[in-house]
């Protein structure tokens, strides 16, 4: 009831309605959320199936992390930014929405999986850290797919 309650409120401020009153923020704050979850995308993409020992593995691992990882991290503050953005300007879309706590739920899972296992490769020398990489690589690519799926479905829930 609180979320309802907080929707309905942020709904009518105005910056919320400002970003809905003016026809051009919000196509354009979901394209360039969009470019960013390319980005997070295709860099867990490359990294992850690194560490499964799919793709350039004549590569160190930790050089295919360092390589990646701070896009991960950029992109990731954008979408942050345009994520708020689009739930401002749309509260009741999201903020009552199942599917959109489980899709921020999983980000978190994904966001500290990253730091508890993917960071230590950058420390590790000749990138190889005592981890078990290969399940971790899969958990990491199935959570990312679900995380895209969520997203695609807040808009029909």
């Amino acid at each position: 009831m609180y979320m309802q309650s907080f929707g309905e409120w942020l709904y009518e401020t105005p910056i919320s309605t400002m970003f809905r009153d003016i026809t051009w923020i919000i196509p354009a704050v979901q394209s360039t959320h969009l470019l960013a979850i390319a980005v997070v995308i295709g860099s867990a993409l490359v990294m992850e199936l690194r560490l499964a020992g799919v793709l350039a593995t004549d590569e160190p691992a930790g050089t295919v992390v360092q390589r990646y990882l701070p896009w991960i991290w950029r992109a990731l503050v954008v979408l942050l930014l345009t994520g708020t953005l689009l739930v401002v300007a749309e509260p009741a879309r999201t903020l009552g929405n199942t599917i959109f706590w489980t899709k921020m739920a999983l980000v978190l899972v994904a966001f500290v999986l990253t730091l508890v296992f993917r960071r230590p490769l950058l420390r590790a020398p000749g990138g190889h850290a005592a981890i078990p990489a290969k399940p971790i690589a899969w958990l990491m690519l199935l959570i990312w797919v679900v995380v895209i799926f969520c997203g695609r479905f807040i808009a029909y829930t």
